[in-house]
């Protein structure tokens, strides 16, 4: 398999597009583009974008988003039929043709005049030829092309298949499902009609449910959150009255989770912009928590607390079914860089905190170095580990560690529909 990135002396510059542009096409093209040649999140192509119709942009994101999903094989069923390697912007537009015809149903002709048009506007008509006769080729034997590839091997980087070990096929499996639409319920509201009610009491819609038109959704009965990251906050078990703080606390469903059953939340961001996310999100919700805009890592409550939860930045490998951009976009140095700012924050949370207080740590990652090893570094500098029990994890007794942990990944309950790859371990102050 050839690598999807290309070198910079042979990048072509892009220019924008025309007024007559295929607004779906373009930004999925400058999404791929963003991610192939600038390593650059799906999210920040697309908040940057001028397209303004919503259905437009869901449509892009969701083309860019297949590409990025199956981007190894879809490159690898390419490669026979190239005789030398094209510029990267090329090999986008290829891999969006490859994956209209063969994962999105497009039909043959639409899939191919789309991609020729997109090099024309694009400053690429050189190529458009090529795109015209392996397209077409696709359409007749893909197939054949397809046959005998190892889909799940090729589209996951080496470096996150050898670190997944024996969880790295399901992994991949769950990587390519788009991702349902799960709630948390505000205590004694009523879910909208037609979710599943998942073990842990979450409410699961299809792939594509508009929250926004959910009825209870202007009136705050629920907020968005993942199954997965739903349950940090249910471990973490605070009692009405305890003072907790939520660290690294935006978009704010962890914090309404808490602040919903009378507990006393700080919520401490270090971006402004993401604590007014927070503001409105908990201003929807009609709960109330002190938000404090400061780095956590120096912040310090006027008195030690009960609580702390920690739900600390890192790889965001757990989020590939959303995030597939993340596959290509982080290298193993990131994942080394993450794991050191976690180990700072986890010694901020211990000196927040009373004696014998508790530290749910939680980050949204499947790597070792920012899981089970920043627990064993931090139990060598004055915590004690407080397993999580049976009856705790009754509802995803999967997902529970020999030692203890919560551990989940996109593998799991793959019937249902999936989940993110959450790690969660509480501590305790000694």
């Amino acid at each position: 398999m050839s690598k999807p990135n290309t070198p910079a002396r042979h990048r072509p510059h892009c220019p924008a597009p025309r007024l007559d542009a295929d607004p779906t096409r373009d930004l999925a093209f400058d999404i791929l583009c963003g991610v192939v040649e600038h390593r650059r999140m799906l999210e920040t192509t697309l908040d940057r974008s001028t397209v303004a119709d919503a259905r437009d942009r869901a449509s892009a994101h969701r083309l860019a988003a297949t590409v990025l999903r199956h981007m190894g094989s879809l490159t690898e069923l390419l490669q026979p039929l190239l005789r030398r390697e094209p510029p990267a912007p090329v090999r986008c537009a290829l891999l969006m043709g490859v994956a209209q015809l063969r994962l999105l149903a497009t039909p043959p002709h639409a899939a191919v005049g789309t991609i020729v048009a997109l090099l024309r506007r694009r400053g690429l008509a050189p190529f458009a030829g090529l795109a015209n006769a392996v397209l077409r080729r696709v359409a007749r034997e893909g197939d054949t092309l397809a046959d005998g590839l190892d889909d799940a091997r090729l589209d996951v980087p080496p470096w996150l298949w050898s670190a997944w070990g024996d969880r790295a096929r399901s992994i991949a499996a769950g990587l390519h499902r788009e991702a349902p639409l799960d709630l948390t319920m505000r205590p004694g509201a009523e879910a909208p009609a037609d979710g599943e009610v998942l073990p842990n009491g979450s409410i699961r819609f299809p792939a594509g449910t508009r929250v926004t038109e959910l009825p209870g959704f202007e009136s705050g009965q629920f907020w968005v959150q993942d199954v997965a990251a739903s349950m940090p906050a249910r471990l973490l078990n605070a009692q009405p009255g305890w003072s907790v703080v939520d660290l690294c606390a935006a978009p704010g469903g962890k914090t309404a989770q808490m602040a919903v059953s009378d507990v006393r939340v700080t919520a401490v961001e270090r971006d402004a912009a993401r604590i007014v996310r927070l503001q409105e999100n908990l201003a929807r919700l009609n709960v109330e928590a002190e938000c404090v805009t400061a780095d956590a890592t120096t912040w310090r409550p006027a008195v030690p607390v009960d609580a702390v939860l920690l739900d600390a930045p890192c790889s965001a490998t757990g989020t590939l079914r959303r995030h597939p951009d993340v596959l290509w976009v982080k290298r193993p140095r990131d994942v080394t860089a993450l794991a050191e700012g976690q180990d700072r924050l986890i010694d901020a949370a211990y000196e927040m905190l009373r004696p014998d207080g508790i530290l749910l740590y939680a980050v949204c990652s499947l790597q070792d170095e920012e899981g089970p090893q920043r627990i064993q570094a931090a139990l060598k500098k004055g915590w004690r580990l407080d397993p999580f029990t049976p009856d705790e994890l009754a509802a995803m007794p999967m997902a529970r560690t020999p030692e203890g942990y919560f551990r989940t990944h996109p593998g799991m309950w793959l019937e249902r529909g999936g989940m993110d790859g959450f790690f969660a371990a509480r501590l305790r102050r000694v």
